[in-house]
């Protein structure tokens, strides 16, 4: 993989007369004139400005697109990705002198000056982050003795040791015999046994859990031990003492039933029949290859490949296998190797997500709907469709396919949030073949429709996966391991819904009803998968308007109010990780391109495009745009897990902001009062007055 500051392609913008230059802007929804005289003119100018910095952003974004039509930014989280990525390779004896020193070269540049690591650009100091990263760089041959090294096991020390560590620290530890099995929670492999509506069976948990938890009951069972290469006393806060003893919650806590339920579970293993035990573990296998993608990968995702790979390895398969050459190679293709010789691993790929944003920014901000740069993304989104049962069919068996995944292969796991923006994307371009597009645009909608959960909203992933028990296992004390609905998935499947004239669908007034039971007192909406009420409030009250929700409406004012207040001087928005875990840092943080973005398009949406906030937020992005056409984004500004897993999508800094300034300039494509996007791209959507749904004329051709 060729190394992107950006993600996506070059950085230089393309020539105005180059074959990417944007044709003229149409005149959707063209703003209204803005007084008389000096004012006006005054608009104008701004306006000017503002169109320049779309402008140079479309061709910026243009020149990203790969030749088969898909963008993909970097997705960077922390360096817990690339110190695992060491530790399977010595686990496994594929080491080699290149990649482990290109690995040390960045795990070493991420190091703050206290020594330790931190899971978020600009968070604070994170135990077992820095306990990775520290035994990795020995493993790269860097000396405990050196400076950095020793700063990193001090503070390690004084915070803990390993003993204080989170689990999936422990365990890569304890492969090599740094940590000991005992002193981990049990998993067994029998757990694959546990019929569906049996609580803790394995389909109580996310996807992206269960893909990982299934291949640990082989590793918990097998307990296997690879030579270290080095002690690591120097991490135990007592190495005189390496397993303090934990005190038992009450027997009469959730905490407390689970820690002695753990402690029979250990017993357990001493008398576990072995041709059940056997039988698990063969059940288990069966399930990892059956769930493999094409490319090799699990679940598209580096975690759950990472553990596939080490389970199967220690059932024998040997490496030479084609499940594990796959495997091994689908890993190598998360790596990004940059300029500087740094090789960074990526925890997932993103290029369904990526171009469907992309196709949106581009189509908001008036490029043709028939350019041939969106109808070749919309080829690839197309083809991308998934037609075929997965994991999800379990809780809905009747229910026949049709979405889209995250990454580049995810069969088994598409998901609900993508599946409702490549409907929205989708409707945005006009495709030489209107029947092929309109077949799986209907599959998408049904799909998501079927996908509701009872409380009238929607996961990620799953319907219905809400049980609070496996969050309360010890083994489970690291970031979301269930997919219960969220405020912003819901919003964008109410958007889809909408814009496919279903506002009055029973089902999508039972989304809207639940965002607005979900509002904050103060106006704003959690974000599940991005940072964090910005994102939430930047998610439902463009799907609140597009569904006829009238602007004037308590939640819409209340959200406006909200974001006016938490506004930076410096007119744009941002919002820090902390604010998952201390509510006061809501709306708080360094602006960003890409929250001020998601600020702008909740406002714009609300009728708020001649506000004081929105004018400060417009000129925020135009001033900090660089020269060629992109933004500078250090903040992570999206979510994995809430506080635990944080990510930086290398993209967001240029769709969102390119989308902003669209609506901007031409108004809301699909919402109350806009011009509407589909309908210049010849689509079903056409703008109705303010507080009204989109009208739809089934049938209608595009």
């Amino acid at each position: 993989m060729t190394a992107t500051t950006d993600g996506g392609g070059g950085d230089c913008p393309a020539d105005s007369d180059s074959d990417t230059a944007p044709p003229p802007r149409p005149q959707r929804g063209a703003p209204p004139g803005r007084g008389a005289g000096p004012e006006r003119a005054a608009a104008r100018a701004t306006d000017e400005r503002v169109r320049e910095a779309a402008d140079r952003a479309t061709r910026n974004l243009l020149d990203r697109q790969d030749p088969e039509g898909w963008w993909k930014g970097d997705l960077e989280t922390n360096v817990t990705m690339d110190a695992e990525d060491l530790f399977l390779r010595q686990f496994l004896g594929v080491q080699d002198e290149a990649t482990t020193r290109a690995a040390g070269l960045f795990i070493r540049g991420e190091q703050g000056p206290d020594g330790t690591w931190a899971t978020f650009h600009g968070g604070p100091s994170d135990l077992s982050a820095t306990v990775e990263a520290y035994v990795a760089l020995r493993l790269a041959g860097d000396d405990p003795g050196e400076e950095h090294m020793a700063r990193a096991s001090a503070w390690i020390r004084a915070h803990g040791g390993i003993a204080a560590a989170r689990v999936f620290t422990r365990i890569w530890l304890a492969l090599f015999g740094w940590w000991s099995w005992d002193q981990l929670p049990e998993l067994p492999p029998e757990l694959v046994f546990l019929p569906k509506w049996v609580p803790l069976n394995i389909y109580d948990f996310g996807c992206w859990a269960r893909q990982t938890i299934v291949p640990l009951t082989i590793v918990s069972a097998q307990r296997p031990v690879r030579p270290a290469p080095f002690a690591l006393d120097e991490l135990h806060a007592d190495a005189r003492d390496p397993y303090p003893a934990r005190q038992l919650a009450r027997l009469v806590s959730w905490d407390g039933a689970f820690q002695r339920m753990d402690r029979a579970l250990h017993l357990y293993r001493r008398f576990a029949p072995r041709r059940l035990r056997k039988a698990a573990m063969d059940a288990a296998a069966r399930w990892i290859i059956e769930r493999q993608e094409n490319d090799g990968c699990w679940g598209g995702i580096q975690p759950p490949a990472v553990y596939s790979v080490i389970a199967l390895h220690l059932l024998g398969y040997d490496l030479r296998h084609p499940v594990m050459r796959a495997g091994m190679e689908s890993l190598d293709r998360f790596a990004v190797w940059r300029e500087d010789g740094a090789r960074m691993i990526e925890a997932c790929q993103s290029p369904v997500w990526d171009t469907c944003l992309a196709a949106i920014a581009l189509a908001d901000a008036g490029l043709a709907p028939d350019h041939p740069a969106l109808v070749k993304a919309a080829d690839w989104m197309l083809g991308e469709e998934i037609v075929r049962s997965g994991d999800w069919a379990v809780k809905r068996p009747g229910l026949a396919p049709g979405g889209w995944a995250f990454e580049f292969h995810n069969d088994n796991y598409p998901d609900i949030d993508d599946t409702a923006e490549v409907v929205l994307a989708l409707r945005r371009i006009r495709h030489p073949d209107p029947a092929r597009l309109e077949a799986a645009v209907a599959r998408g909608v049904s799909w998501n429709l079927g996908m509701q959960s009872r409380n009238g909203a929607w996961g990620a992933f799953d319907a219905d996966n809400t049980s609070v028990l496996p969050n309360r296992l010890p083994f489970c004390d690291f970031g979301e391991v269930i997919d219960p609905p969220s405020a912003d998935v819901t919003a964008h499947v109410v958007e889809m819904l909408a814009v496919e004239g279903r506002s009055g669908d029973p089902r999508t007034r039972r989304g809207i009803d639940w965002l607005l039971a979900e509002q904050e007192p103060y106006g704003a909406w959690f974000g599940r998968w991005g940072t964090n009420y910005v994102y939430g409030t930047g998610s439902v009250v463009p799907a609140l308007t597009a569904a006829g929700t009238p602007l004037t409406h308590p939640a819409i004012r209340r959200a406006v109010a909200w974001l006016e207040t938490v506004q930076n001087e410096d007119g744009g928005w941002g919002e820090d990780q902390r604010s998952y875990q201390d509510p006061s840092w809501a709306g708080r943080g360094a602006s960003t391109a890409s929250q001020t973005a998601w600020a702008l398009m909740a406002l714009l949406s609300a009728g708020e495009r001649e506000s004081g906030a929105v004018r400060r937020g417009i000129a925020y992005l135009v001033e900090t745009q660089r020269a060629d056409g992109s933004w500078d984004e250090p903040y992570f500004t999206g979510t994995g897990f809430p506080w635990d897993f944080s990510i930086n999508y290398h993209l967001y800094r240029q769709v969102f902001p390119l989308t902003a300034l669209g609506r901007y300039l031409y108004g809301e494509p699909f919402g109350a009062g806009a011009g509407g996007a589909a309908a210049h791209a010849g689509g079903r959507a056409t703008a109705t007055g303010p507080g009204q749904a989109p009208a739809v004329a089934d049938g209608e051709p595009r």
